[in-house]
């Protein structure tokens, strides 16, 4: 199996990273995050690269390239740690597309696709426990295909820009998804920013008129792991951009006479970050790999590559910081701001021990030990 990239996809890669490198700052980041966390003008910036459609049909004006893409795309804005939604963007369509009807797709993918549209996914609850049908937001069904909705979502990412919510609800006891247009006048939204500096939003739905999606939960489903895959490759950019400060870091800070890179328990621990990265950089590209896989087989990779993730996330980032010392915890230092990305990143989707739970509980084949 040839695991190269191609042409067109590295020209893909090196076009994202001279954005990340020349136009997205850390400074200009760190302004966006005490900002509120989202920048119409950034977002844009990603759209007129062709980013926010690029998993889009050409036929509702996207690009139509695929999951290796993407994954190319995130890694590269994940070493910038760019702050807007472009994931919910990637979550958004893939839903859409599989499970919307034609006039829901030809009613929001182009707005997506040209970044005038953010949609974002309204999936958790507080008492959710990263469980997807542990929820009681309600729908009750108006008129084929449509309903209203009851619900409180928290943890919304730009719930305070979103133009429309994926939201999931329960109908018939059932779980469902459906698009919930923002500018409903049931729909309240209490925004707020989080540790990482990522607008995030509690969102309430009382009543609000929604377009029900098909599949039941498989469309949710689908939801949650185009993000679990979205989020694994964000997080490999991130580590990867973390590592390479930390290094840089050892090389020139001087310790007793001597450069922290010279001492050899030093340098064992900057060994292992790098194995755990490298391991991490494998697992996403398995979870990209599998997008396209029948959903059970698609859900079992995404939680075992979310298990990988969230320990290398847990071990760099914490490792990172103890390598810097006292600075590495200062707002003003670049790696502070990855430590809190890292961190938030591993409780996304579902944290380590929740996807834990779900490879534990999906192990049928016992390689005839019991037998």
């Amino acid at each position: 199996m040839d695991f190269d990239f191609s042409d067109e996809q590295v020209q893909l890669g090196d076009a994202v990273r001279r954005y990340v490198e020349k136009a997205y700052t850390f400074e200009r980041r760190w302004a966006i995050e005490k900002a509120g966390g989202f920048d119409a003008k950034a977002y844009g910036e990603l759209a007129e690269l062709g980013l926010t459609g690029l998993c889009i049909d050409p036929a509702h004006d996207g690009m139509g390239m695929g999951a290796v893409d993407a994954m190319l795309v995130l890694n590269e804005l994940g070493r910038g740690i760019v702050i807007e939604p472009l994931a919910q963007a990637y979550i958004a369509s893939a839903a859409i597309e599989r499970f919307g009807s034609e006039a829901l797709q030809a009613a929001w993918l182009p707005k997506i696709a040209s970044g005038d549209a953010v949609v974002s996914l309204a999936a958790t609850e507080r008492r959710s426990r990263h469980r997807l049908d542990a929820i009681s937001a309600s729908f009750t069904p108006t008129v084929e295909g449509f309903i209203t909705c009851s619900a409180t979502k928290t943890g919304v990412i730009s719930g305070a820009q979103a133009k429309a919510f994926l939201v999931s609800g329960k109908l018939d006891g059932q779980v469902h998804l459906a698009l919930v247009e923002a500018t409903d006048p049931g729909v309240s939204v209490h925004a707020y920013t989080c540790q990482d500096g990522t607008a995030a939003a509690d969102v309430s739905f009382a009543n609000a008129k929604g377009t029900l999606l098909s599949g039941g939960a498989q469309a949710l489903q689908l939801a949650q792991d185009v993000g679990i895959a979205s989020l694994c490759a964000y997080a490999v950019g991130a580590m990867d951009k973390l590592l390479a400060i930390t290094t840089e870091y050892m090389n020139t800070r001087k310790q007793f006479g001597a450069t922290l890179a010279s001492f050899q328990a030093l340098r064992h621990r900057a060994a292992d970050l790098k194995m755990a990265l490298e391991l991490a950089r494998s697992m996403s590209m398995y979870a990209s790999l599998k997008l396209g896989a029948p959903d059970a087989e698609r859900s079992q990779a995404m939680s075992r590559a979310k298990v990988q993730l969230g320990r290398s996330m847990r071990l760099v980032s914490q490792d990172a910081i103890q390598l810097h010392g006292g600075i590495g915890v200062t707002d003003e230092y670049i790696a502070s701001h990855y430590f809190r990305v890292l961190t938030a990143l591993e409780l996304q989707f579902g944290d380590t021990l929740h996807h834990l739970g779900e490879v534990s509980a999906q192990m049928t084949d016992q390689a005839g030990v019991f037998a």
